[in-house]
C-alpha cells in the first residue's frame, strides 16, 4: 500500500513548528488510540501511521532527508516496526513518554516497579602527608540503618502491588487515566509486615558496621570518594545506599601542601651559608640530604623533583619538594665575636654587595613553577 504523505497524515504544513509537529501527533494519537477505539482496525492503522510520521518529523535528520528525497530518503528507517518500533528502537512507550503518562498502561508493558534504594551516608576521614601520597586503607565504624533480622513484607494494600497509584479523568477527549507512584509504598508495590521489636516503621534498625576503605595516592583535602552500597540499607531489601567519604588533611607542623608541591622551611647559621654545609631534612617517607652551595643568600629556595604528592587524577607524575632556606642571625654574640665582626666591617670584607643577579621575591615565585 502506498504510504501517504507524513504531513498529510498529521495535518500539517511543511513550515510547521516542531511544536506544533508535536501538538498535531498528540491530537492523532488521542483521536485514534486503540483504548478509545477498541477493536477498530481502522483505527489502530491511523494510530501506527501517526507514530510513524511523527517518529520522522519530530527528527531533524529524518525530517530533512524527508524533505528532499521523500519516503526513499529514509531507506528503512521509519515504519514496519508495528507496535514494538519504528526502525531506530522508538516504541509506544517512547513516543508517549514526551507526552507524560496520558494513555495509562495500554502500551509499552505499562507501569515498572521502583526497587526500593537506601540512603547514603556521610562520614569525614583525616590523612596525614605521608597517607596522601603513598595511599592506604582505613576501618572505620560506620553506624547506619540495616534491614532488622526477621523483617517480613506483604503487598502493599493501596496498589495492590502495582507501585502505581491510577486516577481516571474526564476531559474533553474522553476519560483519561493518570498514573502516579503509590504513596504508601514509594513504587515498590510492599510494604513491612512483621517487624522485630526495635525497627522502625519500613522494618530497619541502627547498627554499626565495620567498613574498610581503600584511599588512593594522591588524596587531598576536600575530595570525596564513594564506597558503594555502604550507605543505609533500603527498606524490604532493596538495593543499599553508598557510604560518601570526605578527606580531612592532618596540618603537618614542618611541611606545608600547596596543590601537588610541599614547602618547608631550613634555617642555617651564618656560617653554613657562607662556607657551605650538607643538611638532613625530613620528606614524606624519610628523610634526605642536600647540599647547601658556599656563599647561599637568605631567601635561596632549593628544588627536589619528584618529592611532593601524586596526581590524583591519573596524569602520571609528582608533584615537588620546594626548600626555603633562612640564613639566621645570631642574637647573642661572646666578645670575641664581637670583635672579629667589628674588624670585618671596618676592613669592608664583609659588606653587603649584590652583583645585580640576585632575584627578586617574584622571580624566585616564578622559578619555583617553572
Amino acid at each position: 500500500m502506498t504510504k501517504r504523505d507524513y504531513y498529510e497524515v498529521l495535518e500539517i504544513s511543511k513550515s510547521a513548528s516542531g511544536e506544533e509537529i508535536k501538538k498535531a501527533y498528540r491530537k492523532m494519537a488521542i483521536k485514534y488510540h486503540p483504548d478509545k477505539n477498541p477493536g477498530d482496525k481502522e483505527a489502530e492503522e491511523k494510530f501506527k501511521e501517526a507514530a510513524e510520521a511523527y517518529e520522522v518529523l519530530s527528527d531533524d535528520n529524518k525530517k530533512a532527508r524527508y524533505d528532499q528525497f521523500g519516503h526513499a530518503g529514509l531507506g528503512g528507517a521509519a515504519g514496519g516496526g508495528g507496535f514494538g518500533g519504528f526502525g531506530g528502537g522508538m516504541n509506544m512507550e517512547d513516543i508517549f513518554s514526551q507526552f507524560g503518562d496520558i494513555f495509562g498502561g495500554g502500551f509499552g508493558g505499562g507501569h515498572r516497579q521502583q526497587q526500593a534504594r537506601g540512603s547514603n551516608l556521610r562520614i569525614r576521614i583525616k590523612l596525614n602527608l605521608e597517607e596522601m601520597i603513598s595511599g592506604t586503607q582505613k576501618t572505620v565504624k560506620v553506624k547506619k540503618m540495616k534491614l532488622a533480622a526477621g523483617v517480613t513484607s506483604k503487598t502493599c494494600p493501596t496498589c495492590q502491588g502495582s507501585g502505581v497509584q491510577v486516577k481516571i479523568m474526564n476531559t474533553m477527549f474522553g476519560q483519561m487515566q493518570t498514573q502516579t507512584t503509590c504513596g504508601t509504598c514509594q513504587g515498590v508495590g510492599k510494604v513491612a509486615d512483621k517487624i522485630p521489636a526495635g525497627a522502625n516503621a519500613q522494618g530497619l534498625i541502627k547498627e554499626e558496621e565495620e567498613i574498610t576503605i581503600n584511599i588512593p595516592a594522591g588524596a587531598r583535602d576536600g575530595i570525596q570518594l564513594n564506597v558503594r552500597g555502604k550507605g543505609n540499607d533500603a527498606p524490604l531489601g532493596g538495593v543499599p545506599g553508598d557510604l560518601l567519604v570526605v578527606v580531612e588533611e592532618e596540618v603537618d607542623k614542618t611541611i606545608k601542601r600547596e596543590g601537588d608541591n610541599l614547602h618547608q622551611e631550613l634555617y642555617i647559621s651564618f656560617a653554613e651559608a657562607a662556607l657551605g654545609t650538607t643538611k638532613e631534612i625530613n620528606v614524606v617517607g624519610g628523610k634526605v640530604k642536600i647540599k647547601v652551595d658556599e656563599g647561599t643568600q637568605s631567601g635561596k629556595i632549593l628544588r627536589l623533583a619528584g618529592k611532593g604528592l601524586p596526581n590524583i587524577e591519573g596524569y602520571g607524575g609528582k608533584g615537588d619538594m620546594f626548600v626555603h632556606i633562612n640564613v639566621w642571625t645570631p642574637q647573642k654574640l661572646t666578645k670575641d665575636q664581637k670583635e672579629f665582626f667589628k674588624n670585618q666591617m671596618e676592613n669592608g670584607d664583609m659588606n653587603a654587595e649584590p652583583t645585580g643577579k640576585e632575584k627578586t621575591f617574584f622571580e624566585k615565585v616564578k622559578d619555583m613553577f617553572n
